[in-house]
Formats: structure tokens, C-alpha cells, sequence
């Protein structure tokens, strides 16, 4: 069963949904590089309470540190960003928080997430998602009811980004603050220990880095600059919405 498209009207993204996501976006960047440049200094994870220098780690990636203590094979250290980067990933990060309460609340209050990113109840069937599944893997035209909504598969996917993984990394981000393990011994407990936060935060990392390639290269081949304008604007126009080379594949 395909969602009904909805009010030709009615803008595709709602004003507070369009500048919450880029909102988002800006401060995601920035917690990727800087979060990179804080791994750079030290590319080792361990598991449970403690990790340091002398302590096997659980793995490590193959680059130089930042830092000369750090043994990682090299003989050499790459320039030390670690200072600037904390402050900015901080400061990223709380704005990310903060955007993300309000977007809650907002989309509690307004209906958004069960009007736009829960699936209808005939929707909720494997059926529903190995269809979209198929169609997507045969390069289909997308029908015309996916210009104006999200079809099951990126319902799903959203909703397990934003109730999931962003609360998921916001936790074991706020576990590696010494503040935060002393007020809430137990948030941090519950993870494993410090280090285990610190391990688990950079794998719910790359996964928020795989939803964003994939969102991405969804965009490029639903159509970029129609996408793009649909998220600045909230305009849309359907008869642009899908480009020619992207459906003339299933010939």
C-alpha cells in the first residue's frame, strides 16, 4: 500500500524541519572532523573501565597519533589539533542536544512523527519493505506519492536514527565526561566503563557516517537540485522530482 501523496499545498518539509536538519547538519560536520582530530591523538580503543598507553588495547587504527607517547608503529607523530577540537566538539555536541529536545518536542506536539515518519499500519509488513527494497535495487521510478512522503524503508530508517543512534551517541558521548561519571556513576556503568563508552561511540559514529553516505547518494539519484530545493524551500515540483537517468535504467 503506497502513502497517499499529500496536499500539493502543503510546503514538503515543515519550516522547523528544515532548519532543525541543517541545524543538525552544520553541527554533525563539525563533531565529524573534530571528532576525528580527538581520534587521531589517541587511535586505540579499549573495553571496561581504563585504557592508556601501556594497556592492550581491544583494537586500534592503523594511523600515526598525534601524540609521541602514543605507540602505534610510526616514527612519527602527526600535528596536534586535540585543544581546538575538544572545545568545538563540545560545543557542537550541546547544540546538537539542544536542537534534538526541541525537534522532540516539536514533533511530539505537532504530530510529525506519526504523521510523517511512522509507518500506516498496512505498511508494517515485510511485504511493504522488501517491496520498496526490490524497487529501489531495479532502479524503478519512484511512484508519485514518494514526492510529497517517505516511503516505509526511509520511515524506518529515520526514526531509528533519531530515536536510536543520535540518543545512543549523545549517552556514551556524555560517559566520557569526568563530570558526568561522577553525577551519574551509573549511565556510565551500564556501558561497560569509560572506555567501552568511548568504543561503542566511535562504532554508533560510523554508523551515523553510513546513513549520511547512503542519504546522500539516496538524494543524487531521487534527484538533487529538486531534493535540495524541498529542504531550503519546503517547494517541490513533482514533475522534477525523479531525473530522467535515473529511471530510464529500468528499461
Amino acid at each position: 500500500m503506497s502513502t497517499p501523496a499529500a496536499n500539493p499545498a502543503t510546503p514538503r518539509h515543515a519550516a522547523f524541519v528544515r532548519v532543525t536538519h541543517w541545524i543538525t547538519t552544520v553541527c554533525f560536520f563539525a563533531l565529524l572532523i573534530t571528532g576525528g582530530e580527538i581520534v587521531i591523538s589517541h587511535p586505540r580503543f579499549y573495553w571496561g573501565e581504563t585504557g592508556n598507553d601501556l594497556t592492550t588495547p581491544l583494537f586500534k587504527i592503523p594511523i600515526p597519533a598525534s601524540r609521541n607517547l602514543v605507540p602505534t608503529g610510526y616514527g612519527y607523530t602527526l600535528p596536534d589539533a586535540n585543544g581546538w577540537s575538544r572545545y568545538l566538539h563540545f560545543q557542537a555536541a550541546w547544540a546538537v542536544v539542544l536542537v534534538g529536545l526541541l525537534y522532540a518536542v516539536w514533533g511530539l506536539w505537532t504530530g510529525h512523527f506519526r504523521s510523517n515518519l511512522f509507518p500506516a499500519p498496512g505498511e508494517r509488513t515485510w511485504n511493504s519493505f522488501s517491496r520498496v527494497i526490490a524497487n529501489h535495487l531495479r532502479f524503478k521510478r519512484p511512484d508519485e506519492s514518494e514526492a510529497s512522503s517517505y516511503n516505509v524503508v526511509q520511515r524506518a530508517t529515520y526514526l531509528t536514527v533519531i530515536f536510536v543512534l543520535f540518543p545512543l551517541v549523545i549517552w556514551t558521548g556524555l560517559a566520557l565526561s569526568p563530570g558526568f561519571n561522577s553525577a551519574f556513576p551509573a549511565g556510565v556503568n551500564l556501558l561497560g566503563g569509560r572506555q567501552s563508552a568511548r568504543t561503542l561511540h566511535f562504532f554508533i559514529t560510523i554508523l551515523l557516517v553510513l546513513f549520511v553516505i547512503v542519504h546522500v547518494a539516496m538524494i543524487f539519484l531521487a534527484g538533487f537540485t529538486s531534493r535540495m530545493r524541498a529542504m531550503i524551500t519546503g517547494n517541490i515540483n513533482r514533475g522534477t522530482m525523479v531525473p530522467p537517468k535515473y529511471w530510464r535504467l529500468q528499461k
